[in-house]
């Protein structure tokens, strides 16, 4: 290694990209972080995960949802108030920067280097970067790691203007609430900016092809959410495909291919990300991306050629900061033969609308695909002291067990905290206990926890009675 300028060139500082680096840094490797952008932590923290569940915070704090229960008694802000929303982006800059202060702390201090500009492959072993004023220099390494995220999918036929016509992105630095807004899409960022922005008091209509927005959580759960939806006076438009989008001396118009016109004063279009492939020059490395765009990797991030890596969303699915930081850790340590701590395939999904949802594990609908001998378990909000506590007695835990083992074969949760509460499920599931262990366990007083113990007891009533949870 001592050959190379370095032992780690990773490529992108976001969540897989920095988690890499100090990894291989603890392990007392050379390494550089090179980022094409004036700042670190990448789309997660400047533009996508961080930003936007900030901005969510604020909204479910003037929502319906938070001011039920004894948290009507302390509501202090209104979404309508002159400046509400320049007040908010503002504060979720602050949380950035706080947060960009941090990680640049942890990477001098780990001493790894950060170096400006935007790289390409010169050979499989040696980066070329161009920095902001246009220098080059060249660059090697053992092990290199691409980490270099993706971006909004901006088909030509959309006019975006970063004023009326937005993505994810120009949508968290707008100033002004819109009255209306046109969200394109049903999958996870379109889902949450509708609730987000309905929760603010904007008018909101989501479009999508589908038949609901996303299809592929349980159908409990989204049933659910549809309610919410409802509650919200969000206006779906399923099985609706786009003709054309025009912005107009008032607002966005909208023509749809059954030549229906909606209107609104802005549009959010999320429909899908792109990997940042494109100035990597992965030939250059012999690498090859697939039909779809994407470069193949194995179980350890590894390419085809051995000594290079992709994490993140450069890796695809499931694009999740939380995967990504796992993956940049199992790279670095499968590249350095030190122990690889694979995770397990009981990966936590969260989707933070306004309720949010968490699960892990397999739906129903999978269950029954497979055909699997299983039975389920409910438990309300509603039925918790702490539900009618806070106000959120909508909210719904449920449980799939596998009648043989009593294995616990999947957790779906919506409402508040459920990207908290699923990791208790996640746990039990990695370790291979049953829903013996659940149902036995002591849970504090009043919690929304509780609803693990309603729900495993259900299912031990079923299991006890040969009852079909089919």
């Amino acid at each position: 290694m001592e050959n190379y300028d370095y032992d780690l060139l990773v490529v992108g500082s976001g969540p897989g990209g920095q988690e890499a680096a100090i990894t291989a840094a603890e392990l007392g490797k050379r390494v550089a972080v090179i980022e094409r952008k004036p700042y670190v932590g990448g789309v997660s923290l400047q533009t996508g995960t961080i930003p936007s569940k900030a901005l969510r915070e604020a909204a479910y704090v003037t929502s319906r949802s938070a001011s039920l229960g004894m948290r009507r008694m302390i509501q202090t802000h209104a979404a309508s108030e002159p400046g509400f929303l320049s007040d908010v982006l503002g504060q979720k800059d602050g949380v950035v920067d706080r947060k960009e202060a941090q990680l640049l702390e942890r990477l001098m201090t780990e001493g790894v280097v950060l170096i400006p500009g935007e790289a390409g492959f010169a050979d499989d072993h040696t980066l070329r970067v161009t920095g902001p004023h246009g220098d080059q220099q060249l660059l090697s390494a053992a092990v290199i790691v691409l980490a270099a995220g993706s971006r909004p999918r901006r088909p030509e036929y959309v006019p975006f203007d970063r004023e009326r016509i937005l993505d994810s992105t120009s949508l968290l630095k707008i100033r002004r609430l819109p009255s209306s807004l046109i969200v394109v899409g049903g999958g996870v960022i379109a889902c949450e900016f509708a609730t987000i922005f309905a929760s603010l008091g904007s008018k909101v209509t989501l479009i999508d092809s589908h038949a609901q927005p996303l299809a592929y959580l349980d159908t409990d759960i989204v049933s659910r959410l549809m309610e919410d939806f409802d509650d919200m006076n969000i206006n779906l438009c399923m099985n609706t495909r786009i003709s054309q989008i025009e912005r107009s001396s008032d607002g966005v118009s909208v023509i749809t291919e059954q030549g229906d016109t909606l209107q609104a004063a802005s549009l959010l279009y999320a429909l899908g990300r792109e990997p940042n492939y494109d100035m990597l020059e992965l030939h250059m490395a012999g690498l090859v991306a697939d039909d779809n765009g994407w470069v193949r990797i194995n179980e350890y991030q590894q390419t085809s050629q051995p000594h290079i890596y992709i994490v993140g969303d450069l890796a695809g699915r499931p694009s999740l900061a939380s995967t990504a930081m796992e993956q940049g850790r199992i790279a670095v340590h499968h590249a350095f033969k030190a122990e690889v701590l694979q995770s397990t395939s009981f990966l936590p999904m969260a989707i933070y609308t306004i309720p949010e949802l968490s699960y892990v594990g397999e739906t129903e609908r999978e269950l029954q695909g497979r055909e699997a001998d299983y039975v389920k378990g409910y438990a309300y909000y509603a039925d918790t002291a702490r539900g009618k506590i806070i106000g959120n007695e909508h909210g719904l835990l449920k449980l799939l067990v596998d009648r043989q083992s009593r294995f616990i074969l999947g957790v779906h949760i919506i409402g508040e905290s459920a990207s908290e509460l699923v990791h208790v499920g996640q746990m039990l599931m990695t370790s291979n206990e049953t829903v013996d262990v659940l149902a036995a366990t002591v849970f504090n007083y009043p919690t929304l926890a509780q609803c693990y113990k309603t729900a495993a007891l259900e299912c031990l009533i079923q299991l006890r009675d040969g009852l079909k949870g089919t």
